[in-house]
């Protein structure tokens, strides 16, 4: 399986989209070495998640309907399951997250798995804030956390 990397330049900066000809499997904030750019997204994922996220980004979309293939532990794979439960719009702690997959006091696992999102915006880890409602982390950094939640607050 080969994996073409593309960078596109989204309302909240450049971000690099990662897929095989069947499968997303990452947007990051930074490029990643190992994989070829290309010039122009030729596959089909690429082209779908470009499509989808100029909508999202139009406030059009408030799902995404792409072929996700995140790499992690199975652990955190549960996690970025939940994450996409979390409907637009809205927003849950770090604590109702680690209730929801294991147990309350899973915050801290909860939020270093949040950090290891591979696909940032599609599987929605912008969605989870501190349980004071402050904007904890975010590998965009909180600018484009803030950025991506008033967007959504808007369109819903």
């Amino acid at each position: 399986m080969e994996l073409k990397q593309y960078k596109h330049s989204s309302a909240v900066g450049a971000m690099y989209l990662v897929a095989s000809e069947e499968n997303l499997f990452g947007v990051f904030w930074n490029k990643q070495d190992k994989i070829s750019m290309v010039a122009n997204p030729q596959n089909k994922i690429l082209q779908m998640t470009l499509a989808q996220l100029e909508e999202y980004f139009e406030g059009t979309r408030t799902e995404f309907s792409i072929p996700l293939s995140p790499q992690g532990t199975e652990f955190q794979l549960k996690v970025w399951k939940q994450l996409q439960k979390i409907p637009y719009g809205k927003t849950i702690s770090y604590k109702e997250l680690a209730t929801a997959v294991s147990d309350p006091n899973a915050s801290r696992a909860v939020g270093s798995a949040n950090g290891k999102n591979p696909i940032s915006i599609i599987i929605p880890c912008h969605r989870v804030i501190a349980s004071n409602g402050r904007l904890a982390g975010y590998a965009g950094g909180v600018s484009a956390k803030d950025f991506l939640l008033k967007l959504e607050s808007q369109n819903s």
